[in-house]
């Protein structure tokens, strides 16, 4: 039998309802425009999104023996956030693995390096981010660890964090941090809303000729403008 190791608690279901109602561009800016990992981490199709919380792999470069355990440590709540070092050369799981990790009633994979077979990827339907696609198959040799802090594409990640994924990439929050950005991400949410509001009734009302652009700027605009002379 396989020993499984002692996973971070849960992030409790308001929490997870709340993120839910956010994106990752919200949580970035309530990170002061942080959080976020390399730009190439992408789903691998169209449509995918994922919360939960974090599962941390570290990987040896090109071999997923560690990975294939942490299928196994998961579970419904958790995504598992491999750290597979950028690594381009093999990649670090396909069908068969989605297919188990999906069976196990993981949330989700997101993995610092290239997966393989992208149309069975979609049809498996897990929310898989990765940086791209090549046939090369990994090694299964480690070493490698699991539920430590790890460095994913560019940002810290420790076991429980909260991880957002959409198509615009992924976003982790700090476990510590959760509350307060989800609030700041609130609000930035309700200010987006209202400023749409106001953008959308600008375009009706220039349809009867009221052409004043300055209605619709941002209401801090104006004054960082003033230090350049505007």
């Amino acid at each position: 039998m396989l020993k499984l190791s002692i996973n971070a608690e849960l992030l409790s279901n308001e929490v997870i309802e709340r993120a839910k109602k956010l994106n990752t561009t919200l949580l970035s800016d309530a990170l002061g425009c942080t959080g976020s990992m390399d730009y190439e981490v992408k789903p691998v199709a169209t449509g995918m999104k994922v919360v939960g919380t974090a599962l941390t792999v570290d990987l040896r470069a090109g071999d997923n023996l560690f990975l294939h355990q942490g299928i196994y440590c998961g579970g419904k709540g958790y995504v598992l956030v491999a750290d597979g070092k950028g690594h381009k050369e093999n990649a670090y799981l396909g069908e068969l693995m989605a297919a188990a990790a999906k069976a196990n009633g993981l949330d989700g994979i997101i993995v610092d390096g290239f997966v393989r077979d992208k149309e069975m990827l979609g049809e498996i339907g897990l929310p898989i981010f990765a940086k791209g696609f090549i046939p090369n198959g990994p090694f299964k040799d480690g070493p490698g660890a699991i539920n430590i802090p790890i460095s994913c594409a560019g940002v810290a990640v420790h076991p429980g964090d909260l991880i957002v994924g959409d198509e615009d990439g992924v976003t982790v929050v700090p476990k510590d941090k959760i509350e307060e950005v989800l609030e700041k991400a609130e609000e930035k949410l309700i200010y987006e809303e209202k400023r749409l509001q106001t953008i959308t009734s600008f375009i009706e009302s220039s349809k009867q000729g009221n052409l004043d652009i300055q209605s619709i700027a941002p209401s801090w605009l104006e004054e960082k403008m003033k230090h350049f002379g505007y």
